[in-house]
């Protein structure tokens, strides 16, 4: 499973949902992404969802942001050819190869990451974090694993949420119950006002959405009306 965060990605099915979601809620905001940008695998096939860009249909979502992806999916794949559809952004590209640091120091290097992130969109009213797998909790022991570059623990959430709206990323996985119920667990988790996004074209992904305003809220509400074509919807029982 995956996302857009190893540069192999870009362009996929799931770029052009979040890519569009962001681009639904962002006029007139201050947008600022962190990409968690962790180095590319070779051992799997994600980023091979491209064949949306076959489907005339879809084009009408969003035709500036699909021609562009076209365009992206044709050339050298990388976040940075992402950004011209964002329309001045904030981007913190900043890589989390965690496997290139000793153990014993990873922790403090994943805090002084994380610090370069708070400063670099420090001005955004509107932020995007892009974790490879999404969240997790705050268990010190998966700190100095390598694969926590492709997490963002609570606390990190919590941070970047602090006094404005964020958007968070995440892969939904086997948790027992299923993906609404793994949904409930981290809106509960979060402890902020929120609304879920869910993408389940191709692969499961969904989106929270912390702090919305109103005009936020209804724009959240448009979007997943807009894109039910893509399996978008609004996770049931957020307001």
């Amino acid at each position: 499973m995956g996302n857009i965060l190893q540069d192999r990605y870009a362009g996929d099915v799931g770029d052009f949902v979040k890519l569009g979601l962001l681009r639904a809620l962002s006029p007139g905001r201050r947008l600022g992404v962190a990409w968690y940008r962790f180095p590319d695998e070779g051992h799997n096939t994600d980023g091979r969802h491209v064949g949306y860009l076959k489907r005339a249909e879809l084009r009408a979502l969003d035709p500036v942001l699909f021609d562009h992806l076209q365009r992206v999916t044709l050339a050298q794949r990388s976040i940075a050819s992402l950004l011209p559809v964002l329309e001045g952004a904030a981007s913190f590209d900043d890589g989390l190869d965690m496997g290139a640091v000793a153990i014993p120091h990873r922790r403090d290097w994943r805090q002084q990451w994380f610090a370069r992130v708070l400063d670099r969109l420090k001005d955004c009213d509107i932020v995007f974090a892009d974790p490879d797998n999404g969240i997790v909790d705050d268990d010190d022991q998966r700190k100095g694993r390598s694969v926590f570059g492709k997490q963002m623990p609570l606390s990190e959430v919590r941070q970047l949420s602090r006094g404005r709206c964020a958007v968070i990323y995440h892969h939904n996985t086997r948790r027992p119950g299923g993906h609404s119920a793994e949904v409930d667990h981290w809106l509960s988790q979060i402890g902020l006002s929120a609304m879920a996004v869910r993408a389940n074209a191709y692969s499961c992904r969904t989106f929270f959405i912390l702090n919305p305003d109103a005009e936020i809220v209804g724009r959240v509400r448009q979007f997943c009306e807009d894109w039910r074509i893509l399996r978008v919807s609004l996770h049931e029982g957020q307001t």
